[in-house]
């Protein structure tokens, strides 16, 4: 890694990218910062190498690599492929790392953009929880040529422990959607099913020990419930409406290939009904509690 590349610009502190920035921070890397709420950029300044830079354009200014981290395709296009948005404020040679969960398409066309101004592009999105992301230990599903691959490596490292080289560009967000399909859908199955665990009057704890000594268990019930949820703590790590997203963009992706995908259709309507009740902005584990108020029943909490 060259000095320059040691200078990173990067867009988007939301709940993920914020412990991300930071983590690039103790890392010794110097940023410059940028995010539409001006709050979010607090902490960031001379004491820890960082910049507050002026606009998502001035993120590129002096900066060999650029990382976004935004919500999903709209506002990426909008931040990057806009006439004299970023993609026309990089320098030639530049590579635009960006880790958000969008469409197949929008990786595509950034990716395609990217070529044709002499800079390149790497599609890393990002897997784990928000927990793992304030402690540096996220996992990176990365498409990138091998030569940008081995480029990024080192700042994706910074922030992560797990580094997947998944292919060229564009195969990062299509292995994150394959993995977001599994862990939303998971999710909300295991509501329905605690819920029902609740209905019967059972023991949640002697529940889980069953559960986990099966099959039957998984990564969202075993992890995400057990930090979150069953210890009433709610608050978005990943949203519900952050999950609804994922969801409709695995649907679009998937109707466009003629691939019918019930289970996810089914999924992103129960989310919807959370959404409904005004339950959007609670953690995606919190769809236990939506279902269990939903049946009339206890609360799962774990001692």
């Amino acid at each position: 890694m060259t000095d320059n590349e040691n200078n990173i610009g990067f867009i988007g502190l939301g709940r993920m990218g914020r412990s991300m920035a930071l983590n690039l921070a103790k890392k010794d890397f110097s940023l410059s910062v940028y995010d539409v709420r001006d709050e979010a950029m607090d902490g960031f300044d001379d004491s820890n190498r960082c910049r507050k830079a002026a606009s998502a354009n001035d993120t590129a200014t002096g900066n060999d690599i650029v990382i976004t981290v935004l919500p999903g395709p709209r506002e990426l296009q909008d931040v990057v492929l806009a006439d004299g948005g970023l993609l026309d404020n990089l320098a030639p040679g530049s590579v635009l790392v960006d880790l958000s969960t969008v469409l197949p398409e929008t990786s595509d066309a950034l990716a395609e953009a990217a070529t044709a101004r002499d800079c390149h592009f790497v599609d890393a999105p990002i897997g784990r929880l928000a927990e793992h992301a304030d402690r540096g230990e996220s996992l990176f599903m990365v498409g990138a040529s091998d030569e940008m691959f081995l480029r990024v490596k080192p700042v994706l490292e910074a922030m992560g422990t797990t580094i997947h080289h998944c292919g060229g560009p564009g195969s990062g967000t299509r292995t994150k959607l394959i993995n977001n399909f599994l862990a939303i859908v998971s999710c909300q199955m295991n509501a329905e099913c605690i819920a029902l665990s609740q209905h019967f009057g059972l023991d949640l704890q002697t529940t889980l020990d069953v559960i986990h000594g099966t099959s039957a268990t998984n990564g969202q019930l075993k992890l995400n419930y057990a930090n979150k949820v069953f210890k009433g703590d709610i608050d978005p790590g990943f949203a519900i409406d952050l999950a609804h997203k994922d969801l409709s963009l695995i649907l679009e992706a998937a109707h466009k290939g003629r691939l019918p995908v019930p289970i996810v259709s089914s999924a992103r309507d129960s989310l919807n009904l959370a959404r409904a009740a005004g339950w959007g902005g609670k953690d995606f584990s919190g769809l236990c509690d939506f279902w269990c108020d939903n049946a009339s029943v206890d609360l799962a909490r774990t001692k």
